[in-house]
């Protein structure tokens, strides 16, 4: 073992890019001093047979308690040791070492083995310059046209009528009540609201719904099949009786410069026009640009061999697996589902964690940085986005990190941005 200092002898070994091996050995007389502070705690503490409390023989305790002071031992110095031999040699680790042989007799000193992640290092390939494809950003008439019809559906009102039958289209309220015909049970009443004719409903609700007037009933029984959706209702023959309790008709309003005032700020069909297209067309230099940024990030990330930290991969899978079972409509997926989203979610954790990397580093060797003033930009667009009062967002990310969080994405902003800068857009 090489020396480091006089009280601890220490040696590393690279076992991979991301894997370290510490050996480390601490001098006798520190470690058995330490072992004399934890036996004399003990001795104070413990009652033996014939003796008064703290006044039991030090070896007699030593030997009743063997095991449980060793391991007092090893939680106190065992962390200290291995803080300073990370410091000393200039490491950066990946959670917390992981102890694989450790011994100590009085007398002797304190030996140990443990392993160690670290953050990989890796050589870069040439990440400027490079060649992406011109995306077509143009914006057509037809966009427009549909934009304009996507605002008129949205403005569309939905008005009472009188005189006339339900029609496809229509927004129908309906008491409806069911009947099991074999065992006579009612089913609960319901009032309902149905959208005539939709491809959602019942093919018999449609089919019987078309035609009735307001305050009209009609009875009929549909017979449901033994594999119908509706386990409660499969196999069964229900009677219905459903009674139209108001119609509504769906009114769009015309296209004209009366249609762009009722939305604001226009004047006129023509402005409003104007304005859906230039905003058609930033939004569609923005997705541009990020489909070219995606590109020139791929085509770095291809050209980079990294051995991730493994700890640092199930972490990263875990936290995406987590969020995915979250938002996902069945709370109890099948065994055979999660490991498939597991396998989904670890490829995806790696590269994330590359993605990360890579950026990082080139943010470190073009000497990007993101300064205070910039952070406390973002945080007052965001407390702008959201409502919030400015004091109240600058206090939640001044505290658990969640500004040097804010400032690290922001870092890796900045170096997306100047990786798209740097690509060359064909023609």
């Amino acid at each position: 073992m090489s020396d480091q200092t006089e009280r601890i002898k220490s040696t590393v070994k690279d076992l991979s890019s991301s894997r370290k091996e510490i050996e480390a050995e601490l001098r006798a007389e520190e470690a058995d001093q330490e072992l004399q502070r934890i036996v004399d705690r003990y001795a104070g503490q413990v009652k033996l047979k014939g003796f008064r409390q703290g006044k039991a023989p030090k070896e007699m305790v030593k030997q009743m308690f063997g095991p449980d002071i060793h391991q007092s031992l090893f939680d106190s110095l065992v962390p200290k040791v291995l803080d300073e031999v990370l410091t000393t040699h200039a490491i950066r680790p990946v959670g917390v070492p992981v102890v694989n042989d450790l011994s100590y007799e009085e007398g002797r000193p304190l030996r140990l083995k443990a392993v160690v992640e670290v953050w990989p290092d890796f050589p870069l390939p040439a990440y400027t310059k490079i060649r992406v494809a011109k995306k077509d950003i143009a914006v057509s008439d037809r966009d427009i046209d549909q934009t304009m019809e996507e605002l008129r559906e949205k403005s569309a009102e939905y008005v009472p009528v009188e005189g006339r039958g339900v029609v496809i289209g229509d927004y129908v309220v309906i008491d409806l009540q069911g009947k099991d015909r074999k065992t006579k049970r009612l089913m609960p009443a319901e009032k309902v609201v149905v959208l005539a004719g939709h491809e959602g409903n019942e093919k018999i609700i449609n089919d019987e719904l078309l035609g009735m007037s307001i305050r009209e009933e009609k009875r009929f029984t549909y017979a449901y099949p033994a594999d119908h959706k509706n386990k409660k209702l499969a196999g069964k023959d229900i009677e219905y009786l459903i009674r139209v309790v108001s119609i509504k008709e769906k009114q769009v309003p015309g296209l004209n410069d009366e249609f762009a005032k009722h939305l604001g700020e226009y004047d006129s069909l023509t402005d409003l026009k104007g304005k859906i297209k230039s905003e058609l067309q930033a939004a569609r230099e923005r997705a541009a640009k990020s489909e070219q940024t995606e590109e020139v990030l791929k085509a770095i990330l291809e050209k980079v061999e990294i051995e991730l930290p493994p700890s640092l991969v199930d972490e990263e899978t875990q936290s995406i697996l987590k969020r995915i079972l979250s938002s996902a409509p069945q709370q109890n997926p099948a065994k055979e589902t999660v490991d498939a989203l597991r396998v989904s979610a670890g490829r995806q954790a790696e590269q994330n964690l590359k993605r990360h990397l890579v950026l990082k580093k080139i943010a470190e060797t073009e000497g990007l940085k993101v300064g205070e003033e910039e952070v406390d930009s973002e945080i007052q667009a965001l407390a702008k986005a959201n409502n919030i009062p400015l004091a109240r967002a600058m206090e939640t990310f001044n505290q658990e990190g969640r500004r040097e969080s804010l400032k690290n994405s922001l870092l890796l902003k900045k170096t997306v941005d100047f990786l798209a800068g740097q690509a060359i857009i064909d023609s």
